[in-house]
């Protein structure tokens, strides 16, 4: 199972909590409708783990694919979360390369609870 977690920090930016990540911690902020949707999944909780995949998921939201950006990363959007329509574009950087290996063309996710 893959499994991330994502922090807050104080300063209310939301980061990705990759061990094996070897650049800088600023790459790995979540911004441009990331942040946005980490908001409404955490509510106001200041951490959450997200099991993810490109394969289908029982009962995940999904981020489907939009757009190959020529500078850095790539455009999703999501039209439901948790079975209510939000309608959120969202761009994930080059780090997305690094976890999954490419961007696929949809990304499944779903809220876990986790303890190590």
């Amino acid at each position: 199972m893959e499994i991330l977690r994502f922090y807050k920090e104080k300063s209310k930016k939301w980061y990705a909590d990759i061990p094996m990540w070897t650049g800088r911690k600023s790459a790995l902020q979540m911004i441009s409708g990331a942040d946005k949707l980490l908001d409404l999944i955490a509510k106001d909780r200041d951490e959450v783990y997200l099991h993810y995949s490109e394969n289908e998921i029982k009962n995940a939201d999904e981020l489907t694919f939009t757009n190959k950006c020529w500078f850095n990363g790539a455009d999703y959007k999501i039209s439901k979360l948790n079975g209510e329509e939000i309608k959120l574009d969202v761009w994930l950087c080059n780090v997305t390369k690094f976890v999954m290996g490419y961007f696929p063309k949809k990304i499944y996710f779903k809220e876990i609870e986790y303890n190590e």
